[in-house]
Protein backbone atom coordinates (compact mmCIF):
# COMPACT_ATOMS: atom_id res chain seq x y z
CA UNK A 1 0.00 0.00 0.00
CA UNK A 2 1.48 3.56 -0.52
CA UNK A 3 2.14 5.99 1.52
CA UNK A 4 -0.78 8.35 0.75
CA UNK A 5 -2.91 5.87 1.64
CA UNK A 6 -1.70 4.72 4.71
CA UNK A 7 -1.47 8.70 5.64
CA UNK A 8 -5.03 8.98 5.01
CA UNK A 9 -6.03 5.74 6.76
CA UNK A 10 -4.09 7.18 9.97
CA UNK A 11 -5.98 10.97 9.29
CA UNK A 12 -9.29 8.95 9.64
CA UNK A 13 -8.54 7.26 12.55
CA UNK A 14 -7.11 10.29 14.05
CA UNK A 15 -10.53 12.00 13.07
CA UNK A 16 -12.45 9.33 14.44
CA UNK A 17 -10.72 9.45 17.81
CA UNK A 18 -11.49 12.92 18.05
CA UNK A 19 -15.51 12.45 17.21
CA UNK A 20 -15.18 10.12 20.15
CA UNK A 21 -13.64 12.05 22.64
CA UNK A 22 -16.14 14.70 21.29
CA UNK A 23 -19.20 12.38 22.23
CA UNK A 24 -17.82 10.61 25.39
CA UNK A 25 -17.17 14.24 27.11
CA UNK A 26 -20.66 15.92 26.08
CA UNK A 27 -23.45 15.31 28.62
CA UNK A 28 -25.78 12.61 27.92
CA UNK A 29 -23.48 11.12 25.40
CA UNK A 30 -25.04 8.58 22.78
CA UNK A 31 -23.63 5.19 23.32
CA UNK A 32 -24.72 3.98 19.53
CA UNK A 33 -22.48 6.35 18.14
CA UNK A 34 -19.55 5.88 20.66
CA UNK A 35 -20.18 2.04 20.05
CA UNK A 36 -20.09 2.99 16.21
CA UNK A 37 -17.22 5.13 16.17
CA UNK A 38 -14.99 2.58 18.34
CA UNK A 39 -15.95 -0.19 15.37
CA UNK A 40 -15.07 2.25 12.63
CA UNK A 41 -11.80 2.81 14.51
CA UNK A 42 -10.93 -0.62 15.17
CA UNK A 43 -11.30 -1.60 11.52
CA UNK A 44 -9.27 1.50 10.52
CA UNK A 45 -6.53 0.35 12.87
CA UNK A 46 -6.44 -3.75 11.66
CA UNK A 47 -6.12 -2.05 8.08
CA UNK A 48 -3.11 0.24 9.14
CA UNK A 49 -1.57 -2.97 11.31
CA UNK A 50 -2.43 -5.43 7.92
CA UNK A 51 -0.78 -3.61 5.60
CA UNK A 52 2.45 -2.26 7.70
CA UNK A 53 3.02 -6.27 7.96
CA UNK A 54 5.96 -7.16 5.68
CA UNK A 55 5.00 -9.00 2.55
Amino acid sequence: MNNSHMSALRMKHAELEAKLEREENRPLPDTGLIHALKKQKLHLKDMLTQESLPA
